[in-house]
């Protein structure tokens, strides 16, 4: 445990030390970087490359229409910390090279709900009219972190894993209902539920991949473990995302990115025996699941993307000349 919260206190380190040096530099750095990002979309032409960051920039800003933003509308100039170090880094190094007078609206943390007004933040519902959620990369530390899964999925045991807090009443639901079941090694590993019966102590990352089945349930928002699980050699176990974040959840095909659970968990049972007893399907699964995770480690590629997501922000919003990128009405 205490090499686990080395390594991790060390990425945390490493990541801060790199963002703060980063967002120092000169403006200009970053305006000459968007443009060079900008001409490169030429030599994409009309490729499948760029009809998917066509594709990625409008599923993240689905404006359609001009947007007037209210008159308390912060501008980049004046963007400040706040709270969170994590999501100001990652907010700045894409305002830094943009205009700063411009003007946005902007929600860090956890979101659930739509705004009234085009804003940018880290999640949104699934469902409904979430065009006024506008997604950018937030939180990079905690959401996107990857290790190295060195386990054949044979060798890994037939029992579905997970560990995390029970803060959210569906988690409580689910651990007081499985902690005891043959097939799980699941439990709360919070200190502040150390007296329940489903409390179970932490486990590490590499402890939880010698398992062939990883849970991954929604917390606040989204679930953390969902990238990692999916860039593993173990297969995703959840139910239907309720909240989507730069990951685009909502695009998850089950049965084809992961297995689908039903919402109260009773086919549980079924699902693990089932590609307990079909490895080859579980691995294709596995297979699919790893391609999309590469999609998103291509770290130029991402920060093009997420200067196009604001550059369409600015246009829609009528702050920025459009650049007739042709990738949005």
């Amino acid at each position: 445990m205490l090499v686990e919260k080395w390594k991790k206190n060390r990425h945390k380190a490493a990541f801060y030390l790199k963002g703060i040096a980063e967002i120092g530099l000169p403006k200009r750095f970053y305006s000459s970087q968007k443009s060079t990002l900008y001409r490169s979309l030429n030599e994409y032409g009309n490729t499948s490359l760029r009809q998917e960051i066509a594709q990625r920039v409008n599923y993240y800003n689905k404006l359609s229409a001009p947007e007037a933003l209210p008159i308390d509308a912060q501008s980049i100039k004046g963007f400040s910390k706040g709270k969170s170090w994590a999501y100001y880094i990652d907010m700045k190094r894409y305002l830094l090279a943009f205009d700063p007078a411009y003007r946005f609206l902007y929600l860090p943390g956890d979101i659930r709900t739509v705004p009234d007004n085009a804003t940018l933040l880290k999640s949104r519902p699934v469902e409904g009219n979430n065009s006024h959620s506008v997604l950018l990369k937030l939180n990079r530390i905690r959401h996107y972190f990857f290790i190295d899964d060195p386990v054949p999925f044979e060798q890994k045991k037939n029992l579905v894993v997970w560990r995390g807090a029970c803060h959210r009443p569906h988690r409580q639901a689910f651990v007081s209902q499985f902690y005891d079941h043959p097939l799980c090694d699941v439990g709360d590993s919070h200190p502040k539920f150390k007296n329940h019966p489903w409390h179970k102590g932490f486990m590490s990352l590499p402890e939880q991949l010698q398992y062939k089945f990883i849970l991954s349930i929604e917390g606040n928002d989204v679930a953390t473990n969902l990238k990692w699980i999916m860039g593993s050699n173990s297969l995703c176990f959840m139910t239907r995302p309720n909240y989507e974040t730069w990951f685009m959840e909502g695009t998850l095909r089950p049965g084809y990115h992961y297995v689908a659970l039903a919402d109260d968990y009773s086919d549980l049972e079924e699902k693990v025996q089932y590609y307990t007893d079909h490895p080859i399907e579980a691995k294709s699964i596995i297979r699919n699941a790893n391609a999309y995770v590469k999609t998103f480690m291509d770290t130029r590629q991402e920060y093009l993307i997420g200067l196009l997501v604001l550059q369409k922000y600015f246009e829609k919003t009528g702050q920025a000349e459009p650049l007739n990128l042709g990738l949005w009405d």
